[in-house]
């Protein structure tokens, strides 16, 4: 059903198909239809050290394969609309127009309230736990935040030490930390893992937590600290790549090799009420949330 001139979007994640440039080349012959992708981010090639071994060149082949024929460049962050056009001039990869960076929505919730009832994994309560979402891997920097945790179980009565909560399933490359998070027996109880939560249960942690981390070493967005957000939740977030994209002037920023900075802007918000009641009123007052609906306008 494809006419000369339609448009194949790829939305998703065609790196995973080796011959998806084949596809690509096949299709606009065939039927004439013009093609976009949309690039959420290129860390296996600007940051392999975060991915296990044969996945940049894999990645590499398929993307470099691709632009080339992509009439429009799509992409999830500013970040990474320069990144695109940083590499492609690199490899001299002539792109047919610059990379157009799309608004990305925030939330998840259903029309069905129902869907998303749902009460706080046990023995969690309201106000009392920081929250980090996320695949459990290298490069989200798991790490740190443990390495916060325990500095600040060092240095604070355990009563104003809340409950960390590593919301997310186990990813790659982070078996020193498990190993670290097992000899600590959680750090006495203070860390919580919920694997893979489903959305109820993921707005219920946002709802109930008293602000979220995303300490990312590289994003191509950083869907996380906009869904915090977007819950009202203020976050303590990396000041890398996109994520300030994501976050505005809503969050606190750390440098996510710097532990020792990160630790303070958390003891912050732990000692001092203010400080966070006042990142909460600029939250109600100031934030406005993209819905995915425009997300899915800007896109049309």
């Amino acid at each position: 059903f494809a006419q000369p001139g339609d448009m194949l979007c790829a939305l998703g994640a065609p790196w995973h198909d080796p011959l998806y440039k084949e596809r690509v080349e096949r299709c606009k012959t065939e039927s004439g239809v013009r093609f976009s992708v949309l690039i959420h981010d290129l860390i296996p090639l600007i940051r392999p050290e975060f991915f296990e071994k044969g996945r940049a060149p894999h990645f590499e082949a398929v993307i470099g394969g691709i632009l080339p024929l992509t009439d429009q460049v799509l992409t999830n962050s500013r970040a990474t609309a320069a990144d695109v056009t940083k590499w492609s001039s690199e490899r001299g990869i002539a792109l047919k127009a610059a990379p157009a960076p799309l608004p990305i929505g925030s939330g998840f919730r259903s029309r069905r309230s129902a869907d998303y009832v749902a009460t706080l994994p046990s023995p969690l309560k309201e106000k009392e736990f920081v929250l980090f979402v996320s695949t459990i891997e290298v490069r989200k920097n798991h790490t740190q935040a443990f390495r916060i945790w325990c500095t600040l179980l060092r240095d604070l009565p355990e009563a104003l030490v809340p409950t960390l909560v590593f919301a997310g399933s186990w990813g790659w490359m982070v078996e020193d930390l498990r190993k670290a998070i097992e000899a600590t027996n959680y750090l006495n109880g203070k860390l919580q893992i919920i694997l893979s939560p489903d959305d109820a249960t993921l707005a219920a942690l946002y709802k109930g937590c008293s602000f979220s981390l995303y300490l990312s070493h590289y994003e191509g967005w950083g869907l996380p600290v906009s869904d915090s957000l977007s819950y009202g939740k203020p976050c303590v977030a990396s000041n890398r790549a996109s994520i300030p994209e994501a976050g505005g002037q809503f969050c606190v920023y750390v440098d996510p090799d710097n532990t020792t900075g990160a630790v303070e802007a958390v003891r912050s918000l732990l000692t001092d009420p203010a400080i966070l009641a006042r990142l909460e009123r600029d939250l109600q007052t100031e934030f406005i949330p993209t819905s995915w609906a425009e997300t899915a306008r800007c896109l049309l």
